[in-house]
């Protein structure tokens, strides 16, 4: 569905409620909802987005779903929140301070929820977040509460540099240690 430009524009600022549950085997977290998915209620739901064929394809649900099914995440044991609540058209657009603050929010969350893996999908908001300059991509030494934690690439089909074969790659890895 295509979406005016006032239509985008109106959802600058909206919030897209976390889709999560107690006892999740992983919380994806994105960056913070873009304007496509405030307008829609729904995650990564930007077409060309690559989060919901990388889940697919590395196996954590049995087939391709759409964002609006994203509901049906925590009977898979998956959920989806975001760093900075808030939509925006691009996440550059997000101060440090929303980045360091929306991390605090995320611990909270992640110390209440109890997941047993945090995958945050984007380095460079989690370096700022967490004040962690020289994190990478993969499992990280640091814990949030009692989840292991484990940094993926941005899947916005703006991350030029994770097309998605190499993401599928990087999420079959955290897959894989997960145990699914």
């Amino acid at each position: 569905m295509a979406f005016t430009r006032a239509e985008l524009e109106a959802a600058a600022d909206r919030i897209i409620p976390d889709v999560i549950a107690p006892g999740l085997r992983v919380l994806f977290c994105g960056i913070n909802p873009g304007l496509y998915s405030a307008v829609t209620g729904h995650h990564f739901a930007r077409p060309g987005n690559r989060f919901w064929p990388a889940l697919h394809g590395a196996g954590f649900t049995p087939r391709l779903l759409r964002p609006a099914e994203q509901d049906q995440l925590p009977g898979y044991g998956l959920g989806i929140t975001n760093m900075v609540p808030r939509a925006s058209a691009r996440a550059d657009e997000l101060s440090p301070a929303e980045l360091t603050a929306g991390g605090g929010a995320l611990t909270a969350k992640v110390t209440e929820f109890r997941p047993a893996w945090l995958a945050v999908l984007g380095i460079g908001a989690y370096r700022s977040a967490f004040a962690r300059p020289k994190a990478t991509i993969g499992p990280q030494p640091d814990t949030i509460g009692t989840a292991r934690l484990w940094i993926l690439p941005n899947p916005s089909g703006l991350n030029a540099s994770y097309q998605l074969p190499r993401l599928i790659t990087e999420f079959t890895r955290l897959h894989t240690e997960a145990r699914f």
